[in-house]
């Protein structure tokens, strides 16, 4: 059985989805795998897994027409090529183009992973952002017209997604825990010792809950000037980043400490107390929530669709307005309140990801659904917990 895997940056191939392509080829799928950029670094780990990659050409980020209409035929000359059963596409180029693509061939099952609806669904003081979500809904709406399922992490995308008339009530929409976490590779670790430390992950984005961030860690700060506030990632392109020179401000005035990008994540997740996201972007389940959370930090997130799942209000975190700095600093000194709070939340939140997040799970259900199988389960044969079927039959 041959399957395509199409995303929008190769690095999210083996961070993101390296466990289920593993687990693809031992049931004895042919995996070729599609993204916009070359990696070498990832290309070799892809072909060490026994997957062929392919760069497509991809503007991850731009409107042009022309572009798109070149990536939507390369696409279909792909599948001319590599006569697959399967085609599984994530993030919304992929979703939207490979969708489409797919079309063109009575034997694919396209299968679709929403991982978050995005900028285009989020709030905006752009007038021409309504006239974008239409255009993109459309072009969803034509891509999932014949999807065999479609794949969402939390329970919100789905109504959104009738909303906009991206979909039909009939429309098989799946339900999954997010990606999914590797327990073993993100293993829980120690609290630091000394003055608490909060930390941010994320694109630089204003949506994410940057400026939030900061105006809380102002407030906190005066209230408790050891306590520490830094921020990871990368900067964007998008409409909605935040720029250099404002990081630099930031920083000058000594309020949050920039630690750049990387591509590993644990050792600044180890040297924090806990984990803030005050996002109001539309996500799916953030996956840096999950990691933070199996490492065994406390999180602080807003009550937004996916930020908001795994979240049990006091015992593993704790969930705020969006857009309210001050109930983000409240919530943040409330978490810091007594020296053992960081920690049992850390310990609560641990244990959820074990319960209801692990990649083996999640993986279990993405390849019985998408090999047609009525049940999935997980290895040791038991039902997959924490999935819903919001439409369609099993």
């Amino acid at each position: 059985m041959k399957t395509v895997v199409i995303a929008s940056l190769a690095y999210s191939l083996v961070n993101f989805r390296g466990r289920l392509l593993a687990a693809m080829v031992a049931n004895g799928h042919e995996v070729v795998a599609c993204a916009p950029d070359h990696d070498p670094e990832i290309e070799a780990r892809l072909k060490a897994m026994g997957i062929d990659y392919r760069v497509m050409p991809m503007a991850r980020t731009g409107l042009n027409p022309f572009v798109d209409i070149i990536t939507l035929l390369w696409l279909i000359r792909c599948f001319w090529r590599e006569r697959p059963t399967i085609v599984l596409a994530y993030t919304q180029k992929p979703i939207i183009y490979g969708g489409i693509a797919s079309r063109f061939f009575g034997n694919i099952r396209f299968f679709a992973m929403v991982s978050g609806l995005g900028h285009v669904y989020s709030e905006s003081q752009s007038r021409l952002l309504p006239y974008v979500r239409r255009v993109v809904s459309l072009l969803y709406r034509q891509a999932l017209g014949k999807a065999k399922a479609v794949f969402v992490f939390n329970s919100d995308d789905r109504g959104e997604m009738l909303r906009y008339h991206i979909i039909d009530q009939d429309c098989r929409v799946i339900q999954v825990p997010g990606s999914g976490v590797d327990l073993s590779h993100y293993a829980q670790q120690p609290l630091p010792q000394g003055a608490p430390v909060f930390l941010m992950i994320a694109r630089l984005l204003r949506n994410k809950g940057l400026l939030e961030y900061v105006e809380a860690a102002k407030i906190v700060r005066a209230a408790r000037p050891d306590v520490r506030f830094r921020l990871l990632g990368p900067l964007d392109e998008n409409p909605a980043a935040i720029s250099r020179d404002t990081i630099a401000q930031w920083q000058a005035e000594g309020v949050i400490d920039y630690l750049g990008e990387t591509r590993d994540v644990r050792p600044y997740l180890a040297d924090a107390s806990l984990f803030v996201l005050p996002s109001w972007y539309r996500e799916g389940l953030p996956r840096t929530i999950l990691e933070a959370m199996a490492v065994g930090r406390g999180v602080i997130t807003t009550d937004m669709p996916g930020c908001r799942e795994p979240i049990e209000q006091g015992v593993n975190g704790f969930i705020v307005t969006p857009r309210d700095a001050q109930a983000l600093a409240d919530a943040m000194l409330g978490a810091i309140a007594t020296p053992e709070l960081p920690s049992g939340l850390g310990e609560a939140a641990r244990k959820t990801v074990e319960t209801r997040f692990s990649v083996e799970r999640v993986n279990a259900l993405l390849l019985g659904t998408m090999e047609m199988d009525r049940q999935a389960a997980d290895p040791a044969g038991r039902p997959i917990m924490g999935v819903q079927v919001l439409a369609g039959d099993m």
